[in-house]
């Protein structure tokens, strides 16, 4: 196999000072780039195009399902691997309904990580312990989603879906305390535009009210906490 070029996206210095540690003593994996934010790592990917990028979950800016996202609409043949602390189901199935090749929590060991990027990088998706072809992924995900999705919601084909970008950006602005009407002068769109996305969030995250959508986006690493300080 030829070489792997890899990004790294992190803002923890010793987090990804230890994952470049692991990474250069490898022949076939070469480090192109680092980055610590959403934005420059999709502007890296583009410039790059890395065959393997791996990125932290909760990043500013822009989360790394929201780059994951980006790089695949814009059809980026770039594989990602998301990183996280927050290792829950849900997460996974998001990570992987917006494109995401890996997931792996931050405490992975050093060698699981390295056969993770060589596995990607052949085209295969890592979930856990266990590698698929894209088969094999539709057919795990399927299983989750049927697992996770809530009783009432049965029969709704759209009812595991992740949230579009203007929905993250509106429940990001929920997590800052902003009502809907400070959130529609925010963004130049109307009152009734944001109740609308508002419905579509909670109906989405099966969810009660603004306060249970910014708790759940705050747990999953979607928002920073010191973004709700701005």
């Amino acid at each position: 196999m030829k070489e792997v070029s890899v990004l790294i996206v992190d803002d923890h210095p010793l987090f990804r000072e230890g994952v470049r540690n692991v990474l250069v003593s490898e022949e076939d994996i070469k480090i192109v780039g680092e980055t610590t934010s959403g934005d420059e790592a999709l502007q890296l990917v583009r410039d790059k195009q890395p065959m393997v990028a791996l990125v932290d979950v909760n990043l500013p800016s822009m989360n790394g399902i929201q780059v994951t996202r980006q790089v695949v609409a814009e059809r980026i043949n770039t594989a990602i691997v998301l990183l996280t602390a927050y290792d829950d189901v849900e997460q996974v199935l998001h990570a992987f309904k917006a494109g995401a090749a890996a997931y792996c929590s931050k405490d992975v060991e050093p060698g699981k990580l390295v056969d993770v990027i060589r596995n990607v990088a052949r085209g295969y998706f890592v979930v856990g312990d266990q590698v698929y072809d894209q088969a094999g992924l539709d057919q795990w995900l399927s299983r989750g989603v049927e697992t996770v999705r809530r009783p009432h919601l049965d029969g709704d084909v759209e009812a595991f879906t992740p949230l579009s970008p203007r929905e993250m950006e509106i429940l990001q602005y929920v997590t800052r305390g902003l009502s809907n009407k400070e959130i529609a002068v925010q963004l130049g769109i109307s009152h009734q535009t944001v109740k609308n996305h508002m419905t579509a969030i909670l109906h989405k995250l099966d969810v009660e009210d603004r306060t249970q959508a910014a708790v759940y986006a705050l747990r999953h690493g979607w928002v920073r906490l010191q973004d709700t300080r701005k």
